[in-house]
């Protein structure tokens, strides 16, 4: 109650002050959050003696905005949205009142603003030109910017004084009050799908737009990566045969989050080093490198080989693991008494790995024709005509042999994508990837080491329906080797996770719960009910 009574007290003496009081000075970028702070409590206790409330002693607006900025949140359905616009040839800008904030508090805003970067052609705040809504010059400016005529454009703000103006020169305005009824009226006037459409390809990041790195890892040797955001660290591990790049979706979802994302090209993966010899890719030379990147402590999350990595660097180097997920690849503690190779042998998934073993045999397979060969592995779970999903089983002549020459393009490879792969694989070819297939004894060996060793992190296992190579069955019995394990199952999802489910769905639900914990602050909660203030260009350019 007593909240409430100094928000609407604090309230009537921003509006007495008006455009030219300390709020409205904020706004345009006079005075910054921590002037205001200042100036507000001043006003605020003379309007108080004026009209004989009492205040508290130690009252001031500093708790007020420190509570109304840990309320921000954004509409994920109408970024959604605007996401789906601009996909479809839209101009999209964010168009917000607000101001430079030089106060304790910062953090809602410098994780949004960067959020709606991303998404968006074009934001344009009030302090950084000196003018605020409802004022007709600001429309003007975004027009300018947008370089679009007012009959082009659709405003959607949840304050209705904002659009009036807007609406007096001709723009189509939406007043958000629900959010399905603010979609379908976007919906119309766009023309575009935004309800009940089914899910397309999130964005993605572009390899131009995150920075590079490379660590080296021992002479001549050398690991490259890619990173996004600020925050705690989450290491992403790929698998056979892909590329940091397979992380294109949870990359930009995670940092938006509030994390610091490194995804890693594996020893022998595009731009990282590709020794030729096989030592060089056994799970214990791996997971050695685990101190070179100059991060102490970091969630792990790995697919498929990367999955095995880090496992074994939760089972050998706990210390540096603050929590670990894996997609599709189970945890089994090695037996000694059971021989790997003859394991693999009495199990008629995994013939290709035989097929993998002579050096030099895959590879000239797998390179003759990489176009061919990454749109028959990298497939989805949906039929289409002319190819199935491959099972990655060995036939007679090797793993492709039968297969259309011309197949169909993959559902979850759109062509650029395909063709990043392509330029990653003409790099360094197939050898350092089959290479990991080549140290299963070995490995073996090294895990026996552990026998009996439990892995104690936070950690989490995401099975999916559909992958008939790693098969959800396999992760049965892991709560015996992981005390704290949480399970996440995707049913409609084959092996290759990260490109058929994206961050919006179970995966990234699931990733963000267990992430969650590891954060000291929490990643920004982005679900709730931010709504701000859109602009979208109608005519399609």
């Amino acid at each position: 109650t007593h909240l409430l009574i100094s928000r609407n007290f604090l309230a009537s003496v921003i509006l007495e002050a008006g455009a030219t009081g300390p709020y409205g000075r904020l706004m345009t970028g006079q005075i910054t959050l921590s002037q205001l702070v200042t100036e507000l409590d001043e006003d605020c206790k003379k309007a108080a003696a004026a009209a004989e409330i009492f205040l508290p002693e130690k009252f001031s607006v500093a708790q007020i905005f420190g509570d109304f900025l840990d309320e921000g949140r954004l509409n994920t359905p109408l970024l959604d949205a605007a996401v789906t616009l601009r996909k479809n040839g839209f101009k999209t800008c964010v168009l917000t009142n607000n101001w430079i904030d030089d106060s304790l508090w910062k953090g809602t805003v410098a994780l949004i603003l960067p959020l709606l970067r991303r998404h968006f052609d074009l934001v344009i705040e009030s302090c950084r030109i000196g003018l605020q809504k409802p004022d007709p010059k600001i429309y003007e400016y975004a027009l300018r910017m947008l370089e679009a005529e007012p009959h082009e454009v659709i405003f959607l703000d949840d304050i209705g004084t904002n659009l009036k103006p807007a609406r007096e020169m001709g723009i189509a305005t939406i007043l958000f009050r629900d959010l399905e009824m603010a979609l379908k009226e976007l919906q119309d006037l766009s023309g575009v799908q935004l309800l009940g459409e089914e899910e397309g390809f999130p964005t993605a990041c572009d390899p131009a737009s995150v920075s590079h790195g490379y660590v080296p890892v021992k002479p001549g040797v050398q690991l490259h990566f890619v990173e996004m955001g600020h925050g705690p660290v989450v290491c992403l591990c790929h698998g056979f045969p892909e590329s940091w790049f397979s992380w294109r979706y949870q990359i930009p979802a995670l940092a938006d989050a509030g994390f610091r994302v490194i995804a890693l090209d594996m020893k022998g993966y595009g731009d990282s080093s590709a020794p030729p010899d096989i030592k060089e890719y056994s799970q214990e030379e791996i997971c050695k490198v685990r101190n070179e990147i100059g991060i102490f402590q970091t969630v792990f999350i790995g697919h498929d080989w990367g999955g095995s990595v880090v496992w074994n660097m939760s089972l050998f180097y706990p210390e540096r693991v603050k929590a670990v997920a894996s997609l599709n690849t189970p945890y089994k503690s090695a037996d000694p008494n059971v021989d790997i190779m003859e394991a693999i042998k009495a199990h008629p998934a995994f013939d290709y790995q035989l097929f993998f073993q002579k050096p030099g045999v895959a590879e000239a397979e797998l390179e003759e024709d990489l176009a061919r060969t990454f749109k028959i592995m990298i497939r989805s779970i949906k039929k289409q005509v002319g190819l199935d999903m491959w099972l990655c089983r060995e036939g007679p002549g090797g793993v492709l042999v039968g297969l259309p020459k011309d197949p169909p393009p993959s559902l979850i490879l759109p062509e650029p994508d395909l063709q990043y792969y392509i330029q990653q694989y003409k790099k360094s070819g197939f050898r350092g990837p089959l290479n990991w297939y080549r140290n299963m004894q070995t490995n073996w060996s090294w895990r026996c080491s552990a026998r009996g060793r439990k892995i104690m992190v936070p950690a989490l296992m995401v099975t999916t329906g559909k992958d008939q190579i790693l098969h959800h069955k396999m992760s049965k019995g892991m709560e015996t080797w992981i005390p704290q394990l949480t399970r996440g199952h995707i049913e409609e999802c084959g092996h290759w996770t990260q490109m058929e489910r994206y961050p919006r769905s179970l995966l990234g639900g699931l990733l963000a719960q267990k992430l969650v914990s590891s954060s000291p602050n929490g990643p920004m909660n982005v679900t709730s009910t931010w709504a701000g203030s859109m602009l979208i260009q109608r005519q399609l350019l």
